[in-house]
């Protein structure tokens, strides 16, 4: 424990300094990673990134995230969407990403009980509390990402509600998560399908309930929705060529192209057309 306590005061130190006069350091530093982590995995999930092997090791005391390993950005929207060739339960799929970093931080709970309180049944107490507040607090971070890419500024009671229907209808209909928000963004037509305009009419109308302007909601969405992600099959391409023939002249286009994501100038069909209908199911390896 005495390693564990001093492995506590250098991480505070460096990274959380604000908690120095905490009353209880050890549930403070808890409870300042939960806030760091669910507002990361919040950001990563509202850009369609699914982390491949978030295991315990790979969630960092900084509150940020190492060893993305057989990571990708999805196509088309499904939230049981999962990559890894060795997750055969879906244990990393996209709507579990959160629900496994909260097992992760119950694990770092746990070594943290004898700093929590010496009794033992109260630093149990006080880790389950905070543990609990998973789920509240990652869905505060979620719907704040969601709303931005909806081109929200207030919150509303009914906005959830609005986020899930939107992307019930997504998966429904096999639409690519990028490109739907960035339509969104840019006011291209999304679909005549009934059920979509009826959706899009509670959309603009609650646009309408808020004080700032359509220009203002449009410049919000533009900065929350990246008109370009690193496509499967681009990266794919990249590394062929230049692992087989030693030409990196792919892989540096793509980065050019990647450096500014949110550049709306820059959308062309060549980086931002996912792979079409029928496509086998892309699988990430351990090292990619």
């Amino acid at each position: 424990m005495v390693a564990v306590k001093t492995l506590l005061d250098y991480t505070m130190q460096r990274h959380y300094p604000a908690l120095a006069d905490a009353e209880n350091l050890a549930l403070a530093f808890f409870e300042a990673i939960m806030e760091r982590q669910s507002a990361l995995v919040a950001k990563w999930l509202c850009v369609g990134f699914i982390h491949g092997v978030m295991n315990t090791d790979n969630m960092a005391l900084s509150g940020e995230t190492i060893d993305y390993g057989p990571c990708a950005f999805m196509d088309s929207y499904h939230s049981s969407t999962v990559f890894s060739s060795i997750d055969h339960h879906g244990r990393y799929a996209y709507s579990n990403q959160a629900p496994i970093a909260q097992w992760n931080l119950a694990r770092l709970a746990e070594t943290l009980l004898p700093l929590m309180d010496p009794r033992q049944e109260r630093a149990l107490e006080l880790a389950n509390e905070a543990i609990h507040r998973w789920p509240a607090r990652f869905e505060h971070h979620w719907q704040a990402g969601m709303r931005a890419k909806l081109g929200l500024f207030n919150e509303e009671n009914e906005d959830a509600t609005l986020i899930n229907t939107l992307l019930e209808w997504v998966q429904q209909h096999q639409v690519d998560f990028t490109n739907t928000f960035r339509d969104l963004s840019t006011d291209r037509p999304l679909s005549a399908d009934p059920t979509f305009s009826v959706w899009q009419e509670h959309w603009l109308t609650r646009l309408h309930r808020q004080p700032q302007s359509f220009t203002e909601s449009q410049t919000l969405r533009h900065s929350h929705n990246p008109a370009l992600i690193p496509r499967n099959h681009r990266v794919e391409e990249a590394l062929a060529v230049a692992s087989q023939h030693g030409d990196l002249t792919v892989m540096q286009r793509l980065l050019s192209v990647l450096a500014e994501p949110f550049d709306y100038a820059k959308i062309n069909s060549e980086y931002s057309t996912p792979t079409g209908p029928g496509a086998p199911a892309y699988q990430t390896f351990c090292g990619t």
